[in-house]
């Protein structure tokens, strides 16, 4: 019989790349992870490692293995879930990832809503960047967790996580300039986004930017990148009200999302971009009847502006 533990320690392997990761992600020692693996090839009867130097690759059972890995685990979320569904309704911890924005702007909502119609609840809030979320999710880490994805940022599917729309957001080029006094047009760059016209007006200007692996930084390169430039970067900011603030005191330009714009200090002018952010629920697969789960997810719902929310 094949250790479930020890399949989950092969999928991490699957997705991390080295032994090293696998243990730094799930608070074990290589050697432990590494012996635990040795176990699972014993179990199995074939190799399921090929060891080269200090890297490890997975042998094409390996890899059958983990596919059918990721389906006992679903299952064993479906099972979990319909146990606690059985014994009642949400109770106890809920781990919640968000990232700021949304930290600010709808997950203080939910939570009073949370309080109100599941007192037995006990939701634990961590801020957290949406590239780091998968893993944190099927670490155990998080239960369920805010993302995010760009028109030109998409986000791939993730093995083992199931998601769900929440809400979409315009975005805006933030300048401390009335659109009457832009810089010139520059001319149209072949086969440019949509957005070019505004962007590419501000090539010579400084640019603040979110810090360097997040998808929002990533974001902001792609859009001027479409518009015909590189931008020259001057400060690095996650937060959007920083960012506001330095653009108010004309530090430079910057891509704002429409719930990154609440509040704006004076001085600062928000023209709409023709691309978008769309925010989602992410959760490990096979949790979404899990009751806590869906009690967290339907107050994030109700806690999105309407003219914002996506329909189910």
């Amino acid at each position: 019989m094949l250790d479930v533990r020890r399949l989950r320690l092969l999928r991490e392997l699957s997705l991390r790349g080295t032994i090293a990761a696998v243990a730094e992600a799930l608070a074990f020692t290589p050697s432990a992870v590494s012996q635990q693996l040795s176990a699972l090839e014993r179990e199995a009867g074939v190799p399921l490692l090929e060891r080269t130097g200090r890297r490890v690759v997975l042998t094409p059972a390996g890899r059958n293995l983990v596919r059918h890995a990721e389906a006992v685990l679903e299952r064993l979320e479906q099972a979990a879930a319909e146990l606690v569904e059985a014994r009642g309704g949400p109770s106890g911890p809920v781990r919640i990832g968000a990232f700021p924005t949304a930290a600010r702007a709808v997950v203080p909502a939910a939570l009073a809503s949370l309080a109100r119609r599941h007192p037995g609840l006990e939701p634990m809030v961590r801020e957290i960047d949406p590239a780091e979320v998968a893993d944190a999710l099927r670490a155990g880490e998080l239960d369920v967790a805010l993302v995010h994805a760009y028109d030109l940022v998409p986000s791939p599917a993730e093995p083992g996580l199931s998601t769900e729309p929440l809400c979409t957001e315009s975005m805006y080029l933030a300048s401390p300039y009335p659109e009457s006094s832009y810089p010139a047009s520059p001319a149209p760059v072949p086969g440019g986004a949509a957005d070019g016209p505004v962007v590419g007006r501000f090539a010579d200007s400084p640019w603040i930017t979110a810090t360097p692996g997040t998808l929002c930084h990533t974001m902001t390169l792609r859009a001027c990148g479409a518009a015909g430039f590189t931008p020259r970067v001057r400060h690095q900011v996650d937060g959007f009200a920083t960012v506001l603030a330095l653009v108010a005191a004309g530090q430079g330009v910057a891509v704002v999302p429409q719930l990154g714009t609440a509040d704006p200090p004076p001085g600062v002018v928000l023209t709409r971009l023709p691309f978008r952010r769309r925010t989602l629920t992410a959760f490990r697969s096979g949790a979404a009847r899990h009751p806590a789960v869906a009690a967290v997810t339907a107050a994030l719902r109700a806690a999105v502006p309407k003219e914002l929310a996506d329909p189910r």
